[in-house]
């Protein structure tokens, strides 16, 4: 059976078709790596670069010399307006509509095309998209003639996780169609683990073994050193982990994510952008109090690309852009597999090597040196906004912020505020006038110590705001304390002065919100007193 990919990537849709024996005809996407890449892997294919919203909307000549006719067609329009990570969900959906809507025209113009061959559809995006796919597009909808009906919502649609077909990585995918729903192979028990993918690919640096068997494929094994985009460290600079560390494990409102990665559970969703200092950046244990990210090799194995896929960027980043916008072949592997045996075809069950075309440059990674980055000197005008650190209780956390600020005029000023849970009908902030008379009697000493310590040293909220926008290094050559390590060294002296037990017993206050936990409440007056001094320092 004949397949056509539009949008086409990498290849990770068509690659698990390839797998599982079809004959992949046409391809076509708009980016210059995905294109190299595809035709690397797949030489056989015509693959062209171009815009599908341009070859749907071709009169009926140009399209049929363009498109080939077909059994299956499977898409994947780019996904990233419909992305929960793309401005929280709310970036602009009006070109991702359009890109399905093109796809969705070419689906129709095949299916009414007399004595059609296409049997088989698929479209392929990120969960989120179902909420702008209609039940039901006549012709008219699609800009067409006829009496064409699409209905992709019907039959095995639904959203898909990789994990359960065999890719090691937890990867909803909203499929819709015309397709017969694909059998799960894995359940949470059975599915593979990332400490099973860095465990068969082995040790960046390491020489043995000689050969790797690819976790997603067993029968098949590859001398290491014919493996590409694996044998090289990214090693984090501690400011890049550390800010990691922050986000992932006390972002305040949102919950802790693992820290490095969790290697006993399948990898999260592989992003397009390998990033480090992120919440969502994928963070392996190099060492001692070290770290790295993961090989474009890791990433591509966790996406369930075999060990001899190459992706053709010329740069790390432009590789992982290729991986992490892919279908993961495993997925599509098991679409390719219902369609087969709903049509009454043989499956391919053993994997076919991949026959590279030789005459594509390709760059590999391997052996390359990447040094640890440089902290960057923040600009003037930076933004801070964070609570003492690993401090939430009863959903309270105390926040030091300098969002009040007039940025235009350079006018610097720092607030704290008391925040209270999340979302819009939750959340709250307070600036209570807490007065010393509030702290539990046992505490006051201490508490005007340790004030009277801190505002010896206090600058004006002008120089705060340079000492925040020093590097790190910077802060420590010149013994400066900015606003993180100020607020690490509240949570330290809070620490020392309560117990856990007493941390969460409630001291009553005037005004809302009337009760507050005994460590937020004195955490709030110390940083509220130090800040309040350092705002007449000028």
């Amino acid at each position: 059976m004949r397949v056509a990919d539009f949008f086409c990537g990498s290849g990770g849709f068509s690659e698990g078709f390839r797998q599982a024996g079809f004959e992949i005809v046409f391809a076509v996407d708009k980016w210059e790596p995905a294109v190299t890449t595809y035709k690397g892997n797949k030489p056989d294919v015509n693959v062209i670069r171009d815009d599908v919203i341009r070859i749907s909307l071709l009169n009926d000549e140009d399209f049929e010399n363009t498109v080939p006719d077909s059994e299956v067609i499977i898409g994947s329009p780019p996904c990233q307006a419909f992305s929960h990570s793309n401005k929280s969900g709310n970036g602009d959906k009006k070109l991702g509509i359009q890109l399905i809507e093109a796809y969705l025209r070419i689906i129709a113009r095949k299916k009414s095309k007399p004595d059609s061959s296409l049997r088989y559809w698929v479209l392929e995006n990120v969960p989120a998209v179902r909420d702008y796919i209609k039940e039901e597009y006549t012709a008219r909808d699609l800009g067409l003639t006829g009496d064409v009906i699409l209905r992709p919502r019907d039959g095995a649609s639904g959203i898909y996780n990789a994990k359960y077909f065999g890719a090691p990585t937890n990867r909803k995918r909203y499929l819709c169609g015309e397709f017969p729903k694909p059998q799960e192979t894995h359940t949470d028990q059975t599915a593979i683990t990332l400490r099973q993918v860095l465990a068969s690919l082995g040790d960046p640096t390491a020489t043995e073994p000689e050969y790797i068997v690819d976790v997603n494929y067993p029968d098949f094994q590859m001398n290491r050193t014919d493996v590409t985009d694996h044998a090289y460290i990214y090693e984090l600079a501690n400011f890049e982990w550390q800010t990691a560390k922050r986000l992932k494990q006390d972002k305040g409102y949102m919950g802790k994510m693992s820290f490095p990665e969790n290697l006993d559970k399948p990898a999260r969703t592989v992003m397009a952008t390998m990033t480090a200092s992120a919440r969502e950046a994928m963070i392996l244990r190099y060492g001692e109090n070290s770290y790295r990210l993961p090989t474009v090799r890791e990433t591509a194995s966790m996406m369930s690309f075999p060990i001899d896929y190459r992706f053709y960027g010329k740069s790390k980043a432009t590789k992982h852009t290729l991986v992490g916008n892919a279908v993961p072949p495993k997925l599509s592997y098991a679409v390719a597999k219902a369609i087969l045996l709903d049509a009454g075809e043989p499956v391919v069950e053993r994997y076919n090597p991949i026959q590279h075309d030789q005459n594509i440059e390709f760059v590999n990674l391997n052996g390359l040196q990447f040094a640890p980055k440089n902290e960057k000197i923040k600009k003037e005008i930076a933004k801070f906004k964070y609570h003492i650190p690993y401090l939430i209780i009863s959903a309270y956390r105390v926040e030091l912020t300098n969002y009040h600020s007039d940025f235009e005029n350079k006018q610097f000023r720092w607030d704290v505020e008391i925040h209270y849970s999340q979302g819009k009908k939750k959340a709250s902030v307070f600036v209570p006038d807490l007065e010393e008379r509030v702290i539990p009697s046992k505490y006051v000493e201490r508490v005007k110590r340790y004030i009277g310590e801190k505002e010896k040293k206090i600058c004006s909220f002008s120089d705060f705001q340079k000492v925040f926008c020093m590097t790190s290094e910077q802060r420590i050559a010149k013994g400066k304390e900015g606003p993180y390590e100020l607020l690490s060294d509240i949570r330290t002296f809070i620490d020392a002065l309560l117990t856990d037990e007493e941390k969460s017993e409630t001291i009553n206050i005037q005004g809302e919100p009337h009760h507050l936990p005994q460590a937020i409440a004195i955490g709030y007056f110390i940083l509220k007193s130090i800040v309040t001094t350092m705002g007449g320092n000028l």
